[in-house]
């Protein structure tokens, strides 16, 4: 089979596709013929090398994919060959066949595509555990979303939407508002201007009537994490998700402290290592909303798995707005 393989840390160019060893499954595992993976920000940090978690080298990247189950190893009752399934994992998923524990797969409803099931995965689960579980979101507060452009912004502005939340969506280039607010955004805060650590809580404030945002899911980081947390409301939550800006920022204890408001984060993979009940149920869930035409991920390109290096560079210069579904050989494409 072949497969997408970090041989070496570096630019997406530097990932090589080629053949890799055929996968077989052990007891509690099944393998699945690949059919359509999702793309995500981290796909990109874990190719450059600079991730929290990295495997040794070579290997083969990718966090979820959608497919059908080849064969199952000994004790694994849930599934049988031919069932259609998602699956996730913290690497693995660039491959026309991945080996994965059956605790990770999840049932695949008849009316979902392959490719439209790629697209609803790790962006909607970590956005569900950041506003529901982390974020404590309850209906009718406010939600300041920044990156709102990307996979997991889109994501939480349509979870909040359907919770019956008011969205405030954050973007650093005016070119995305048109995409934000025809995701469900209520009002757009710019967050690429000048003096940020003033000017986006006065835009919160305009929009919220001067009370600030309940809930931030914070996917930037840098100077526009400080300019969140004043934005915040009394007893705000913001949660961390990511740093797709590059630069880690520091919260000030007394400020945290003064604001009664608590700073929380998320390492998603966690969720599924110690929770897996949790994320199959939550993904049955987000099965269900979209089946119910509460959710629905746009998917802004689809394209050969042998052309990661194009698909990552979208994500990199900034030109994705939603998801990007990788297809195998396999895979026929957005109707598959």
């Amino acid at each position: 089979m072949k497969a997408v393989v970090v041989e070496r840390f570096g630019s997406p160019e530097e990932l090589a596709f080629r053949d890799w060893p055929e996968p077989q499954p052990v007891a509690g595992e099944v393998t699945v013929d690949v059919h359509a993976v999702g793309l995500n920000f981290p796909d990109v940090l874990v190719a450059a090398g600079k991730y929290q978690t990295l495997p040794p080298l070579p290997f083969v990247p990718g966090k979820e994919f959608a497919g059908t189950v080849a064969s199952v190893g000994a004790s694994v009752t849930r599934f049988r060959a031919g069932e259609r399934v998602v699956g996730q994992l913290e690497n693995g998923a660039f491959a026309e066949t991945v080996r994965i524990s059956a605790d990770h797969c999840y049932p695949l409803p008849d009316e979902l595509s392959m490719v439209r099931a790629a697209a609803i995965g790790l962006t909607y689960q970590t956005a569900w555990f950041a506003l529901f579980d982390r974020g404590r979101l309850k209906a009718g507060e406010t939600v300041l979303v920044t990156g709102a452009g990307g996979g997991i912004g889109v994501s939480a502005m349509q979870l909040a939407k359907a919770a019956g939340c008011r969205v405030l969506a954050g973007i650093g280039t005016p070119n995305k508002r048109d995409f934000v607010l025809g995701q469900g955004a209520d009002a757009v805060i710019d967050m690429g201007g000048e003096n940020l650590r003033h000017s986006v809580r006065a835009q919160v404030h305009a929009a919220t009537g001067g009370h600030g945002a309940d809930v931030v899911i914070e996917n930037v980081g840098g100077p526009g994490f400080e300019a969140c947390l004043r934005a915040l409301a009394w007893d705000g939550r913001l949660v961390v998700v990511g740093f797709s800006g590059g630069e880690i920022p520091s919260a000030q204890a007394n400020y945290i402290l003064v604001k009664h408001i608590a700073v929380t984060g998320i390492h998603w993979s966690d969720y599924l290592q110690r929770m897996p009940d949790r994320v199959r149920e939550v993904q049955a869930e987000l099965f269900d909303m979209v089946a119910q035409g509460r959710i629905d991920p746009p998917i802004c390109a689809v394209l050969p798995i042998g052309r990661i290096a194009e698909a990552m560079d979208l994500i990199i210069t900034r030109k994705a707005l939603g998801k990007i579904v990788l297809v195998t050989e396999g895979g026929s494409g957005p109707s598959e």
